[in-house]
């Protein structure tokens, strides 16, 4: 059963009321306090950069992506919500569209850059949240940072925000035990949003190689 264009249109466009406080405590529980937990304990989480995350929510929030762990990770160590896009086919499922309704994601069509989409980043500046994006789509092995889908600029341009990059490291890898792991993430300098897609995609690239020390392909971007 395919999702139909009416109700993946109302999953994907949110409104300023729908990021409520109750939506912000649930997303606080789950990330801030189960999650975090996990990843002080077993992954000795260390953060640098938190300096350099705006006051304001005028920027869109761009990762690297390693592992499932990436986005509560995000969420966790951000002092503001933080909304995912998830592709539409997720909704389709009961129990996963309570569970993403709650977390504040919405709805997207990998395909192309839908109205809806453009509205709701809008609604999210009114509001306490900003939006989370991994530019890569799926996630990546570690070591390079590549195929890179330009959305997320083009996304930025539309609805004049700047791009934080946020680069990750170690959340691939699998520990259970107390303080056999270790999570760095480091925090870069807002990238201004401007119209030249294609720059703001190669600065986030370079920031991210910066920042995690892999190599950014430029030639392995993707439209």
């Amino acid at each position: 059963m395919s999702c139909d264009t009416k109700k993946c249109t109302n999953y994907a466009l949110r409104d300023v009321k729908f990021y409520n406080k109750w939506r912000r405590m649930f997303l606080f529980l789950v990330t801030h306090i189960f999650y975090m937990i996990r990843f002080k304990l077993v992954y000795r989480l260390e953060v640098q950069g938190k300096e350099n995350i705006p006051l304001n929510n005028d920027f869109i929030i761009a990762a690297n992506h390693l592992s499932t762990l990436d986005p509560p990770l995000v969420c966790g160590i951000m002092n503001k919500g933080v909304a995912y896009m998830a592709k539409k086919e997720l909704f389709e499922n009961i129990f996963l569209r309570w569970w993403l309704n709650w977390l504040g994601a919405f709805a997207v069509d990998r395909e192309k850059l839908g109205v809806s989409t453009i509205k709701t980043v809008k609604n999210l500046k009114q509001t306490g949240w900003v939006l989370g994006i991994f530019p890569q789509g799926t996630r990546q092995e570690p070591g390079e940072i590549s195929n890179i889908t330009k959305g997320f600029a083009s996304l930025a341009k539309s609805t004049k925000c700047g791009i934080l990059p946020v680069g990750i490291v170690g959340t691939n890898e699998v520990k259970r035990f107390p303080f056999t792991g270790k999570i760095i993430v480091k925090i870069g300098e807002v990238i201004p949003y401007s119209d030249d897609v294609e720059d703001m995609v190669s600065k986030w690239g370079e920031a991210i190689e910066n920042l995690t020390g892999f190599k950014y392909i430029k030639d392995k971007v993707q439209v």
